[in-house]
């Protein structure tokens, strides 16, 4: 066996109750071809302590020299040991409101299992047919069956296979077209990308500040199917547990993949220095101290979101200033009212290894490129609008030959939403041989007319 190919793991927890009766799996697969199975569990868990479990067990299973590829469809595992845990080990264990890390005792084991070794995390969509994710949470079902049974162990190997077994067919390992890639990170809990809110001072009430007038934009009725929000925010750093506050906010509506016209756009006052981040952005204290405060315009940008899937670049980023700015105003989380995607975890899948900033990815797709100096919400949203749809569909739009000098993408797409396409029919002598096809392809077979005939396509 090569110390150089990966060991392939796929880890799922289960919980019936969370808290309640829990299981955890563990489907390994090895260069060399042999596979092994382990499951366990424990009498009075959570859902979130058996996905850690899972991981810890499945790297206890391992040689440490050997690269491991882990999929796991728990974002709250993939994230947390790819970015959260940093942030958490800095703080002795603590969130950001100085409240202790929530399985913290498992979360250290995790850290201790992962150092000095090459671990690759990647999260799966769970139930979706990948034939490793299915095989782990089966065998997290079967821990919890051990548990219930009375089984006192923590770590039972379920099978181990040769070679010469036939596998399961995992589409995973034959994606050309890297459709696997276009699956969604989808949290189990809604709470997750704000695992660590801002502190709020309790004794200090939401700001109440009169509304300001703000230029007419067109609401969306909420809760449309299909409805997707292309988001940029712009702030005034990287941490809104800091005090960075947002101060622009860019946001264009999507049905059905044709951009509607209707959008959000707004500038604020952060009420605080923008600092170094001019650099970024170019806008200056001076352009922005006329701006409305985000709490006089909070229930605009809450209502605009509502019901959404909402479409990001680094998502995870302008969600928890999201979060933190609507918290401060007293409102409801967006977490359970709206859905994200992340289209940087999307490309890094797609295109494992190489750049995928939102420039990058401009170049990479043959998106016409905008002359911009400075970072933008909205000229960002309208970029990332077409990087979306070339990862998720390809071709952005028919448009071949269209004299589209000096029209925005937001126009082009608004234009091909009111264009039909032209139908191009069969002359009669083509349509003579296609019917004489048919009857060759009809004899001798079913008397069942093709489905051709049948639907009346001829």
């Amino acid at each position: 066996m090569s110390n150089h190919e990966p060991i392939t793991l796929y880890v799922d927890g289960a919980c019936k109750g969370n808290p309640g009766l829990g299981g955890w799996g563990v489907y390994i697969e090895y260069p060399d071809g042999q596979v092994a199975e382990y499951c366990g569990g424990e009498a009075n868990t959570t859902n979130n302590r058996m996905e850690l479990q899972a991981a810890i067990q499945g790297l206890e299973h391992t040689p440490r020299d050997q690269p491991v590829l882990i999929w796991t469809d728990s974002s709250y595992v993939q994230q947390g040991i790819s970015q959260w845990i940093h942030g958490w080990k800095s703080k002795n264990w603590r969130k950001a409101d100085g409240k202790p890390v929530m399985n913290a005792d498992l979360w250290q084991q995790l850290d201790q299992a992962v150092q000095g070794r090459q671990i690759d995390w990647r999260w799966i969509k769970g139930h979706a047919g990948h034939a490793g994710n299915e095989r782990a949470d089966e065998l997290a079902n079967q821990g919890t069956r051990y548990v219930d049974q009375g089984v006192q162990t923590l770590s039972a190997p379920a099978s181990t296979r040769s070679a010469d077994t036939p596998e399961l067919p995992d589409w995973l390992r034959n994606d050309p077209l890297g459709f696997d890639a276009l699956e969604l990170i989808e949290p189990e809990d809604p709470n997750e990308w704000m695992d660590e809110p801002p502190p709020v001072d309790a004794d200090t009430p939401p700001p109440q500040i009169p509304a300001t007038a703000l230029p007419s934009t067109p609401i969306s009725s909420t809760n449309i199917v299909g409805r997707q929000l292309i988001l940029d925010t712009e702030t005034t750093g990287f941490d809104p547990a800091q005090g960075d506050r947002i101060i622009e906010i860019g946001v264009l509506e999507m049905i059905e993949r044709k951009l509607t016209g209707n959008k959000l756009h707004l500038y604020l006052n952060p009420q605080r220095p923008v600092g170094d981040s001019v650099n970024v952005h170019g806008l200056t204290d001076e352009f922005l101290a006329d701006k409305p405060l985000f709490a006089s315009v909070a229930q605009q940008v809450s209502d605009f979101l509502q019901g959404a899937e909402l479409i990001a670049h680094n998502a995870n980023f302008d969600m928890n200033f999201l979060e933190a700015e609507l918290k401060r105003c007293g409102l409801p989380a967006l977490a359970g009212r709206v859905t994200v995607t992340d289209t940087l975890a999307m490309a890094k899948r797609k295109y494992p290894g190489q750049k995928n900033s939102l420039d990058a990815l401009v170049k990479r797709c043959e998106i016409k490129p905008r002359d911009r100096h400075y970072h933008g919400a909205l000229l960002d949203a309208e970029i990332l609008a077409d990087v979306y749809l070339v990862m998720t569909g390809g071709q952005v739009s028919l448009d071949m030959g269209m004299q589209d000098q000096g029209q925005t993408s937001e126009q082009r797409h608004r234009l091909m939403s009111t264009r039909s396409l032209p139908v191009v029919r069969a002359r009669p002598e083509e349509a003579s041989l296609h019917h004489s096809w048919l009857d060759q392809l009809e004899q001798g077979k079913s008397p069942t007319p093709t489905l051709w005939r049948q639907l009346g396509l001829i």
